[in-house]
């Protein structure tokens, strides 16, 4: 990447330029929009303008919790045209979290679709209380309730002229909340340089910009999700955008499209493998997929090979968004069981607990620094224990190295739950299991799983040895909670007692070898 001035604003309005008339495809089957790059960051433009009429400027944060809809691509690039700080949120963050991200962040304003899927989301906001930094809630709806903004008033009586603001590459662009070992989300804060570094990095540019035929199915919410979107807005690649996964809709899509290139999890390429070994499909234009976000068995990569799909596996997090990647060049098996290379433009070593770089070939943790690695977390008492001296990241991962560079993740210190891309912290599971009146103590674990990577699965002593308890109930408890449907235990272990050392610690690697077992 090349130009100290670059920055979101600079980077979309010269994509939009150069690819004005790239076709862009929302396959939404509420909102379906079929557009082109031009339109959108037109559309993206006249938002802005509105935005900042509503006093929303450099360093305000807005949070949008919006489907990967047209009005959600929109509302995502006039919050960086502003040069404000976009907070992307996932769809499936109920009233807990959410109340905890938009009172940490203090966002200025909130974007949500109305209802969607059943879920009245103004109605949610409403329900959180007293926000004190919250000054709009911008619905995209046709039912707006009182007190709230339009959406479509953006572009009509709010309209205002946009005003190009000026702002650095260090500046901060986002933050995004992900679950880690503590019970509350975390927030990650980039910049303006570390997301271009990603999207200007080899791995993004090695592809054919402007050949492929992109299928974007990770959430809005996701850093992947909106990653994606940058991808479009920069680099103008012709991309077709799921709202919801749905395998047989997703894959149908590649032969309508005739798609050839796609990046997900591993429950995204099994999906839409699944469409194509019952002969609902031929996906004959798919030539290689990225996958990742999750643990990816080798088998998944194998039998990707096998219907002519060049898969490949990558390593990244919210942090530090792509650490290391395959290739469609490598052979089979490294596709298959490693990790693949360290991208350009990063780093990585392998260290112990001290800190200090193990021997070569043996496994450690894995630190890195870069262009793309994160400013640091909204909570700066996060940061204390997360770097290592000059700048290296602590990613909680264990690792190898082979001997031609290949990087393989083997384990995780962090003691979280990756299942389908989406980091679940095993603490906050497990402290709405024992707010349960009929449980004692309660563990939570990840079940592996060739689909999602890992499910959660929950540990449990109950305070009545002669007591029951189900996934039904424990489902019920969890929706009452009013955590994220993916949170809740889709597995039930109870035990007469868990498994401690001497100083009465729990064995979480003994529960997790049971279960996997």
């Amino acid at each position: 990447m090349t130009g100290e001035a670059m920055t979101l604003i600079s980077e979309i309005e010269r994509g939009a330029s150069a690819h004005s008339a790239v076709p862009v495809v929302f396959a939404s089957t509420e909102r379906p929009a079929s557009t082109t790059l031009g339109e959108l960051v037109g559309d993206a433009e006249r938002v802005a303008g509105a935005l900042q009429g509503l006093g929303i400027g450099p360093g305000d944060v807005v949070a949008v919790q919006m489907p990967n809809v047209y009005e959600g691509a929109v509302a995502q690039t006039a919050v960086a045209l502003c040069g404000a700080v976009l907070l992307p949120i996932v769809q499936i963050y109920g009233p807990r979290e959410l109340g905890f991200i938009l009172r940490q962040s203090g966002a200025r304003a909130i974007v949500v679709p109305g209802v969607w899927r059943g879920r009245d989301h103004a109605a949610v906001v409403a329900g959180l209380g007293d926000l004190p930094g919250l000054r709009a809630v911008i619905v995209a709806d046709e039912q707006v309730p009182d007190g709230a903004v339009a959406f479509s008033d953006l572009t009509g009586r709010l309209a205002k002229p946009y005003s190009r603001p000026e702002v650095r590459p260090a500046d901060r662009a986002m933050l995004v909340y992900t679950s880690g070992t503590t019970a509350d989300p975390k927030g990650v804060q980039h910049s303006h340089a570390s997301l271009l570094a990603e999207v200007h990095s080899p791995l993004m540019l090695r592809d054919g910009v402007g050949e492929a035929k992109h299928l974007a199915v990770f959430p809005s919410g996701h850093v992947a999700g909106l990653l994606g979107l940058l991808r479009i807005l920069v680099h103008g690649n012709e991309t077709v955008v799921l709202d919801v996964w749905h395998p047989a809709r997703a894959a149908a899509l590649v032969d309508e499209h005739q798609v050839t290139s796609g990046v997900g999890a591993p429950v995204h390429l099994a999906g839409l493998l699944d469409e194509r070994d019952r002969g609902a499909v031929t996906l004959e234009s798919l030539r290689e997929f990225m996958v990742g976000a999750a643990g990816v068995p080798p088998s998944l990569v194998q039998r990707a090979d096998r219907a002519g799909i060049a898969a490949y596996r990558c390593y990244g997090s919210s942090e530090h968004p792509t650490i290391s990647s395959g290739a469609t060049s490598d052979p089979l098996h490294k596709r298959a069981t490693t990790d693949g290379r360290v991208i350009g433009g990063s780093e990585v070593r392998l260290v112990d607990d001290d800190g200090v770089d193990v021997a070569s070939g043996a496994e450690g943790e894995i630190v890195t620094r870069g262009g793309e690695l994160f400013l640091g977390y909204t909570d700066p008492a996060l940061d204390e224990g997360s770097f290592l001296p000059e700048g290296w990241f602590r990613t909680g991962d264990i690792g190898r190295f082979d001997d031609e560079g290949y990087l393989t993740i083997t384990d995780r210190k962090k003691d979280i739950i990756v299942r389908g891309g989406e980091n679940i912290s095993s603490k906050e599971v497990e402290d709405v299991l024992a707010q349960h009146p009929a449980v004692a103590e309660a563990i939570a674990v990840g079940k592996p799983d060739d689909r999602y990577g890992e499910r959660v699965c929950a540990v449990v002593v109950l305070h009545d040895p002669a007591g029951s308890l189900d996934l039904d109930e424990v489902a019920r408890h969890f929706a009452e909670a009013g955590v994220a449907r993916q949170k809740t235990p889709e597995h039930l272990v109870v035990l007469d007692e868990l498994p401690r050392t001497a100083a009465g610690k729990v064995q979480k690697y003994v529960l997790r070898e049971r279960v996997r077992g």
